[in-house]
């Protein structure tokens, strides 16, 4: 019998119903803007779709015209709710969204477990958002894909590195990353920081982002390690935070999308 990831945050941070949340979906994405990259990742922000949906689907945009050519995505997120060490896979066959079910890659899964790259902890994956609203997105562009969900705790950076480095070789399989920036500081004082962490991201840079600069900061710091070795450039895709979205400007949360290639 097959086993299923339920959605934890439908109609809280998207919405539930099925028929809602393609509009939505749709909608943003008509709105956003493609660049003239193919890119290989993507780092794109995890809150509720009022607050960073649409910088979310600046950087899913840029996945139309290669979206035959993807076949897995392995996607890295950090933990909100559970604090563990290293990364954490899940052996559910299916994650569900509103919009029905992905297929989890569980053979690649078992083998990251058999090298001790991630273990198997179905806690930091069953109310974990950062992962979760970036699925909608994902089965709005992509033809049929399998998935690599992974959870990232209090992880070294090679670790994260050489989960990447594992799929490297496989031009059929994508990587995006979930990450916000700042948090709760304000309008002026976010906008600054988050420009310090953009320019950092796009320059592959990692030495330069800190632990409040960045809430998925371990798994984008392995992104740009790994874009670095492979002589990969950064684009930044769009750059907003809270109180240009759906927010009051006193406390914010700033945003951003990345595009590698």
């Amino acid at each position: 019998m097959s086993t299923v990831r339920n959605p934890a945050v439908a109609g809280m941070f998207y919405p539930a119903d099925r028929d809602d949340l393609s509009q939505v979906i749709s909608y943003m994405l008509t709105n956003a803007k493609p660049k003239d990259i193919i890119p290989r990742a993507l780092i794109a922000p995890h809150a509720g779709y009022q607050y960073s949906g649409e910088i979310a689907a600046t950087a899913y945009k840029q996945l139309e015209p290669i979206k035959h050519n993807i076949q897995r995505v392995v996607l890295l997120g950090p933990s909100h709710c559970v604090a563990f060490a290293g990364c954490a896979a899940s052996q559910a066959d299916y994650f569900r969204t509103p919009l029905g079910d992905i297929k989890l890659d569980q053979q690649a899964i078992q083998t990251l477990v058999a090298d001790s790259k991630v273990q198997i902890l179905e806690a930091a994956h069953a109310q974990e958002h950062s992962l979760e609203v970036q699925l909608p997105f994902l089965q709005t562009v992509l033809d049929e894909f399998s998935l690599v969900p992974i959870v990232v705790g209090d992880a070294k950076t090679d670790n994260v590195v050489e989960i990447l480095e594992f799929f490297w070789s496989d031009p059929k399989t994508f990587f995006v990353i979930s990450s916000d920036l700042s948090h709760y500081h304000d309008y002026v004082t976010a906008q600054n920081m988050d420009k310090q962490t953009s320019d950092a991201i796009v320059k592959l840079q990692p030495e330069n982002i800190s632990y409040d600069q960045a809430c998925g900061r371990k798994p984008v710091i392995g992104l740009l390690h790994l874009a670095k070795k492979h002589h990969m450039t950064g684009m930044s895709l769009d750059i907003r935070n809270s109180g240009d979205t759906a927010g009051p400007k006193d406390q914010v949360v700033g945003y951003g999308a990345y595009g590698f290639y």
